[in-house]
């Protein structure tokens, strides 16, 4: 069966993909203020390339916003938890006020990413790293499975009109590598019996991470969210499907009781 699709970025895609995992994995395990500034930093630059994306017209805007996210997750991650939500909320009603189109589409997309940056770092002190570990994984799994079943296997497209590299074969893959993960931390951990499917869910979550930034992409007719990671593109392209299951995971954390990990 012939390969689908080029293979002429994998090399990059690995190597930048593995250098992304290390420096995550590392500030996971030391957490505190060293986990909240990578969320802290990341989210920045993510709002960046999303006003990048939606107003290049703005100038040095975008750099400015971006700016001003990144201290706000900072902050409301070391204030008092009444402070957190206004902290998230102003920046993205900033952006949203210089943008001429889509200001909707803008605060909802700015505020997932900044409630997402906070939680995550918020997540980290109550619950500890193995469960961020695990939302890592997962993503990396449904991506990477995703990657590569499409081109071996290829098929039917997933979403074609907004997302026309995605297939069907492809999204399964990432639910039963998805599936496979929870499995394995249910070895050691004392994780109910549903964490399969939990993962499964956040699989899909990440999938659909991933299909609402092709649609804003296509929307605002660019390719790449920015230029700074070689094979993919900006941190947007690279953490879209990180964003949708974190922000399922920390839903389900509001709602279901959250087991401490004993190994």
């Amino acid at each position: 069966m012939a390969v689908r699709g080029s293979w002429e970025d994998l090399s990059a895609r690995l190597a930048s993909g593995a250098a992304m995992a290390v420096i995550g994995v590392v500030l996971i395990a030391l957490g505190g203020i060293w986990f909240a500034g990578l969320a802290a930093i990341v989210s920045g630059i993510m709002i960046w390339e999303l006003g990048r994306m939606m107003a290049p017209e703005t100038g040095r805007l975008p750099v400015a916003l971006g700016l001003l996210s990144g201290a706000a997750v900072l902050a409301a991650w070391a204030l008092p938890g009444l402070y957190a939500l206004p902290l998230l909320i102003a920046p993205a009603l900033v952006g949203a006020g210089r943008i001429a189109k889509d200001r909707l589409l803008y605060v909802a997309y700015a505020g997932a990413i900044l409630v997402a940056g906070y939680g995550l770092a918020s997540f980290r002190v109550e619950y500890g790293m193995v469960w961020l570990i695990w939302l890592v994984l997962v993503v990396i799994a449904t991506d990477v499975a995703g990657y590569f079943a499409g081109r071996f296997i290829g098929g039917p497209k997933f979403w074609p009109r907004i997302s026309p590299k995605k297939t069907w074969s492809g999204t399964v893959a990432g639910w039963v590598s998805a599936a496979l993960i929870g499995a394995f931390f249910l070895t050691f951990t004392n994780a109910g019996r549903d964490l399969p499917w939990i993962s499964v869910a956040l699989s899909f979550a990440s999938q659909l991470g991933d299909i609402a930034e092709s649609a804003i992409k296509r929307r605002t007719g660019v390719k790449d969210s920015s230029s700074l990671l070689p094979g993919h593109g900006g941190l947007f392209d690279r953490f879209d499907g990180l964003l949708g299951a974190a922000l399922l995971m920390l839903l389900v954390a509001q709602l279901v009781y959250v087991p401490e990990v004993r190994f």
